[in-house]
């Protein structure tokens, strides 16, 4: 038993700033290495610290990427809610919902790599069943407003929506492999760059 007087030895909490940095490390490593290449030493390693070290942290890789993945999704779907909730035209919906994926691949240009490559084999593990429903939403939302700008006759009639939803996902997201935070231009004069393509063409009209 304790002495009277004894103090009992106090459990220390690991600083939040911490583990986000220990977080946005192992979200490089991972974009970098892939998976199932990326090893807790790898990452320990990148980050000036003993493999059993980042234990006190985290219990797993898998337990870090899973919160990397599901922080990006997230915030993701806070803005794309709002965005959709916002009562906008079919257009005006399509240029907030690029815009915001610009700058979610600002903020979380790591997880985008992540989720872009790995999402159908974490998918089968129960634990991120969130990235499948998370696809069905995704596609929902995009296909939803494509087909009500066709109805309102503010695209092309003989638009196909669901090959013009896989270019524009697949045009807006793989930006997440060239794109720099602070760079030249900022996500919101890319996604204003992209839209111009996107809805008016690059060709001059005559």
């Amino acid at each position: 038993m304790p002495k009277p007087n004894q103090k009992k030895p106090q459990v220390t909490t690991p600083a939040p700033e911490r583990r986000a940095e220990l977080l946005a490390t192992a979200a490089e490593v991972f974009a970098a290495h892939g998976y199932n290449a990326t090893t807790v030493r790898k990452i320990a390693d990148e980050a000036g610290m003993l493999a059993g070290s980042l234990y006190y942290h985290f219990d797993s890789k898998e337990s870090m990427v899973d919160e990397i993945l599901s922080d990006f999704l997230d915030e993701l779907w806070t803005g794309y809610d709002t965005v959709l909730a916002a009562g906008l035209g079919p257009r005006e919906t399509i240029e907030a919902l690029v815009t915001e994926s610009f700058r979610e691949i600002d903020r979380h240009r790591a997880a985008v790599a992540i989720y872009q490559k790995e999402w159908r084999q974490l998918a089968t593990q129960p634990r991120f069943q969130y990235l499948s429903d998370s696809q069905v939403k995704f596609e929902k939302a995009w296909l939803g407003t494509l087909e009500r700008g066709v109805a309102a006759k503010a695209f092309r009639a003989d638009l196909d929506v669901r090959l013009t939803y896989r270019f524009v996902r697949d045009t807006v997201w793989v930006a997440a492999s060239w794109y720099r935070p602070g760079g030249l231009h900022s996500p919101e004069e890319i996604a204003r760059q992209y839209l111009s393509m996107v809805l008016d063409g690059i060709a001059v009209r005559t």
